[in-house]
Parts: C-alpha cells; structure tokens; sequence
C-alpha cells in the first residue's frame, strides 16, 4: 500500500479482503459462517498483536530520539508517531464500536457468550443497519479518510512520497470484480453489506482493523527509517561498552561491543577488559566471555558484577588513557516447567514436560539426570518424557552446555482407577436404575471409562479393558447361567425371562500403556441389570 511495491504482508491482507468480499456474495452454510467465527478470532488476536507492536515502536522513536540527544529535525517525528497511533486508535474504536452493535442489533451472542448460527446467517440486519441507516457511507468516509490522514502527518514532518491506498473500495475497483458483469456495478455498502449475513459483516469489520493497523505499521516504519539522519559534533571523549544484555545467566556468554564514543574508521586504539586484551575491530571491542556463576543473589535473582578497564587511543599526537566501568548483573537461572500435570507425574507413563530455564535464551541446550525413573528426549529443546517409577518421588536434574542448572522433583502419582459401565450397541451407557427388554442387551458390552483427567492428559496410557470378570444369570436370586465377560452371551440371553436379573461381576482390568505393554490391576465391581 506504500510505495510502489507492497510487502508480503500487505499483498496476504489485500487477498484475505478480496476473499472475504468474494464470500459475502454466497449464500453460505452454517459450516460457512462457524469458519468466519474462527477467521474472526485469529484476526481478532492479529490485531491485538498489531498494537501492542506499532505502540512499542511509538515508544521507541520516542526513546530512540531522546538517546539521540533530541535533535530539532527529530523532535517533530516523536509527535507524529503519536498523531498516527492517536488516528489508528479513533479509526480501529469506530469499527469495534460497529462490530459490538451489529452484535448487540443481532443478538448474535446468547447468555454464555457464544454465537448463535442463526443469528449469523440474519441478512436483513446487516442491511438495515448500513445501507438503510446510512451507516456504511459513514464507515466508507471515514475508511478512505484515514489513509489520507496519515499521509498528511507523514508529509507534516518531510517524509514525502509515501501513498496509502483507499481502504473501502467499490466492485469497479477490486480486481476480482472489475470485469464482472453480475457484480461490477454495486457500490461498497451494496457489495460488503446488503444480503450479506451478520457474521460475514463482523469478521470484516475486523478485517478492516487489521488494514488500519498495517498501514500505521507501515507509517511508523517510515517515520523510524528517517532518524539520526544528522550532523553529530564529537567534542566528548567516553569510553563505553554497548551490551547484547546488561542481564545474563550464569553459564551463557556476555557479548558486547567495547568502543570510543567518538570511534572512528581511522583509529586504532587498544583496549584491556580486566587486565585481559581485548581485539578490536573496525574501532570497536569485540568482547565475550563465559559468565561464571555468582556466589550471591538478591531476592530478584540477580547479582551485580562490574566489568572495569581502559582504552588506550591517541588524542592530539598524544596516547590517552580512557577507564571504563560497566555494571551488568547475573541472573540466576530459574527452571520453568509447563505440563497438564505438573504437580505430579502418573506412576509408569510418559509424562509429557516442556522444561525450560527463560533466562539463557538460545544458548540453551538441557540434559536431564533421572532419578526413580526414566526419559526419553524430546525432539526440541526442552522436551522430555518422563516415565518415573511405581512410587515416591522423581528427581529431574537439568544441566546445559555441561553446566548445572538445577533440580525439579515430582511426587508420583498412581494411575486412577478406571470407571466401570455397561453400555449397548449405540456406546450409550444402559440406565441401571431401570428394568432393560432383552433385545436391548444382544450387543451389550462391559467397558472400563479412565478418569476424565487422566484421559485428557495421558492418551496414550489411558487404554482400559475389562479381562476379567463373568456375566450371571439370576432367577429369583439363584444362579442360573454364567459366562465370562467378552465371551458369546447368545445362550445366556436365551435362557433369561422376564423378572429376571443379569449382574456384572468385574474382576479384573487391563491398561495398556504407551509402549504397548499390558498391565493388569484387580478391580472388584459388580452391576445388576434388571430383565424386563
């Protein structure tokens, strides 16, 4: 949208709008509209993405011109980047608020908060509320006003040249539509809004935020893309080291330039770092070391460290000696964990972890000891199985590049017991509290149900199956025919009347678990079914 060539960014924002307008043309199913909920959810999370990225770059123009020292040409442009997110912000409220009243006007939110498929699907709404309430020429003003808005604050400040295009676009001028007999004739509001469902209009409204967000984006690039552009008078002489990170963990390099505030291609000083040379390239330090660990932290986890040295470069005919301090800190290395059951692991089962220690960055590389149980790597760094012993606790110790992180420890849970029911072809379960026709119970089936958590959690061990247990046939209360479960019940069927009872005596489970092994557990449970 700026300049001549577009990047791939704004080329997959113009095609999402090109397709959403295409689809607003259909007549669309509910499976349709359930995927423009989801579509609206994504974009609805890359817009907040959007603003908090165009408002960090606000906040670093500003910071960018004050460690600049303020320059008068610069000065102007912390103003702008604020016209511009102070223009966005009006613009992206206009349509939330417009989204939130088609919402409302809909009722296409129930009391839970979800939306209702019929709801969506209304056309008439839509219509009413852009075409005939005049609401569409509205938002088309104000669409095609903003780009022009931000081109003016951009040429306020001399960067000219720079051209957004019209954001709400009649069918004449939309690619696809452009040759289209049928739909090359209607306006913006008759092609986005009449006939067109609630929940197609809401996720373009969206859509159309992210337009907005792009083009600040983009407005806010250009403005960064011209600072410092000026004439800097060298009069102070200041030894300085420029870190990758004045915050590193103990283990993990610290990197770092190490210069002349005034360095110049054509100087060749020579620089010391703790009574250590340091090379120097182009003017510049190259310093690099591996952090040892402190032997204290603050209660933040860190612990301050001064670097000391100097610069030794000739000044005027005459070497000059220029000392540097720098103060950085160590951070002590914390072990995050993330899993569904991470307060305790379940008793011979891969227990699936992300173990991760934030404060060494890429340098990361872990090795985990074991103890009362196993592992087995992950395929990223970070990921382990544990599988930990029958009971107690499991200690996982973590180190990386060789060095000890720390140790992370889990009480060993023991799998739950699974739930036992009874159900009939259909896999629903058969209501017990009531007498059952025989014919009901031909494909009857005892099966054991794992703990929903334990489900959820751990798939891959949660497999039940009843291996033991027999079927008895009970004529006023006297045994009259038993068969094992899973074995053929065709002639205890047969034999049973009415008033009679079939009772479910479990006596033993089985789990297979994720390697394929089986493990079988007693399970005393008995069930009665009533013969009607």
């Amino acid at each position: 949208m700026a300049g001549a060539k577009e990047t791939p960014r704004q080329r997959m924002i113009g095609m999402m709008y090109l397709v959403l307008t295409a689809l607003l043309a259909l007549q669309v199913s509910n499976q349709i509209l359930q995927k423009f909920v989801l579509i609206n959810d994504g974009m609805e999370r890359t817009s907040r993405n959007f603003i908090s990225k165009n408002q960090s770059t606000v906040n670093s123009i500003k910071a960018t011109v004050e460690e600049q020292g303020n320059n008068p040409r610069d000065v102007p442009k912390v103003g702008a980047s604020e016209q511009v997110r102070a223009a966005t912000s009006e613009v992206y409220t206009y349509l939330e608020e417009l989204k939130q009243e088609l919402i409302e006007t809909s009722n296409a939110k129930n009391d839970e908060g979800n939306f209702v498929n019929s709801a969506l699907k209304n056309t008439e709404i839509t219509g009413n509320m852009f075409a005939n309430a005049g609401k569409g020429e509205e938002l088309k003003a104000k669409l095609n006003a903003y780009p022009a808005q931000i081109s003016e604050i951009l040429n306020g400040v001399g960067i000219t040249g720079v051209t957004f295009k019209p954001i709400a676009l009649d069918a004449k001028d939309i690619e696809i539509f452009a040759n289209d007999r049928d739909v090359r004739g209607k306006s913006f509001v008759n092609l986005n809004f009449v006939k067109s469902p609630v929940g197609a209009v809401m996720t373009l409204l969206t859509q159309f935020q992210n337009e907005v967000l792009n083009i600040e984006s983009e407005s806010l690039a250009q403005i960064a893309s011209t600072l410092g552009s000026f004439y800097f008078k060298a009069d102070i002489l200041e030894g300085k080291i420029a870190a990758v990170s004045n915050v590193v963990a103990a283990g993990t390099k610290f990197q770092g330039d190490m210069f002349i505030a005034s360095a110049s291609s054509s100087a060749a000083p020579t620089m010391t770092l703790g009574g250590r040379s340091v090379p120097v390239e182009n003017g510049f330090g190259k310093v690099e070391f591996t952090v040892p660990p402190a032997s204290n932290y603050d209660d933040k986890g860190l612990s301050r460290q001064l670097l000391t040295g100097q610069i030794v470069t000739n000044v005027g005919g005459e070497d000059q000696v220029i000392p540097v301090e720098y103060e950085y800190f160590v951070a002590q290395p914390v072990i995050k964990v993330s899993s569904e059951v991470v307060q305790q692991l379940y008793a011979d089962c891969a227990n699936e972890l992300l173990i991760e220690v934030p404060a060494l960055g890429n340098t990361y590389s872990p090795e985990f000891a074991i103890n009362n149980g196993q592992s087995i790597k992950g395929s990223k760094p970070g990921q382990v199985t544990i599988i930990p012993g029958a009971s107690g606790k499991v200690n996982i110790g973590v180190s990386s590049g060789g060095n000890k992180i720390g140790d992370v420890a889990f009480d060993i849970k023991p799998v739950p017991a699974p739930t036992i029911k009874v159900v009939g072809g259909n896999g629903s379960e058969i209501d017990m509290s009531q007498a059952q026709a025989l014919n009901t119970l031909n494909s009857m089936k005892v099966v054991a149900v794992p703990e929903p958590t334990f489900a959820r959690t751990m798939a891959k061990d949660s497999n039940f199956e009843v291996t033991g247990g027999e079927l008895v046939l009970l004529r006023s209360e006297v045994p009259r025919q038993t068969v094992p479960i899973g074995g053929s019940m065709r002639s205890l069927l047969e034999s049973a009347r009415p008033g009679d009872d079939i009772v479910v005596r479990v006596t033993q489970v089985t789990r297979t678990n994720f390697r394929g092994n089986k493990i079988n557990s007693e399970l005393r449970e008995i069930k009665r079914i009533a013969v009607k």
